[in-house]
């Protein structure tokens, strides 16, 4: 079985929906497998505690061992100010003795963020995201043009990776054709995944 982690932060949901999308089209590859994951929470700047739970309806925390066993990692995050949300960045800083050991080397990897604004910074994000992932040696994976999804989209979709427009509203479902991308980004990590292991 080849297992392919779909790891997130989602405060209101946005990203976790596309996670959840990304799993569908890993698991429509046969012998794959999503594992979806998320990290937990930490404290704001203005000394507020974090929530002691994981966030609602939110997946289980990644472990250490399920990313360092990963075939392919699929990572998410909302767009904050242009970059990835800082649980997220903290937990790649934690990962020196899994980049140290070389266990995520050669494996595929790709990226995936939600906005509010359709000039949000959803592209700068996707990079900030790639930066820990091309550290660990991995294999970036993106969304090529020959899709037709990519051009005809007016909300979300980049060639660096799947994106989704919310607006002002949290609860907005994702488009059809940021749901396509979103399905292709899963379908290239697990195949490319297969071909590697």
């Amino acid at each position: 079985m080849t297992n392919i982690v779909v790891l997130y932060y989602s405060r209101d949901g946005a990203t976790r929906r596309m996670a959840n999308q990304i799993a569908r089209g890993i698991e429509s590859c046969h012998g794959c497998q999503a594992m979806v994951r998320t990290v937990p929470d930490i404290a704001a700047v203005n000394s507020t505690p974090a929530a002691t739970g994981q966030l609602a309806a939110s997946a289980p925390y990644l472990t250490r061992d399920e990313l360092r066993d990963c075939d392919g990692l699929i990572v998410g995050s909302p767009t904050h100010f242009g970059n990835m949300a800082a649980a997220l960045k903290a937990f790649f800083d934690s990962t020196t003795d899994i980049w140290l050991s070389g266990a995520l080397c050669d494996k595929p990897a790709a990226v995936f963020t939600s906005s509010s604004s359709l000039h949000g910074g959803q592209e700068s994000t996707l990079l900030t995201m790639m930066l820990p992932l091309i550290h660990h040696g991995m294999v970036m994976v993106g969304l090529p043009y020959t899709e037709p999804a990519l051009s005809h989209t007016s909300s979300g979709g980049t060639p660096y990776g799947a994106s989704h427009v919310s607006g002002t509203n949290i609860t907005a479902t994702l488009t059809h054709d940021e749901k396509t991308l979103c399905s292709l980004l899963g379908t290239r990590v697990a195949t490319l995944a297969g071909k590697l292991s």
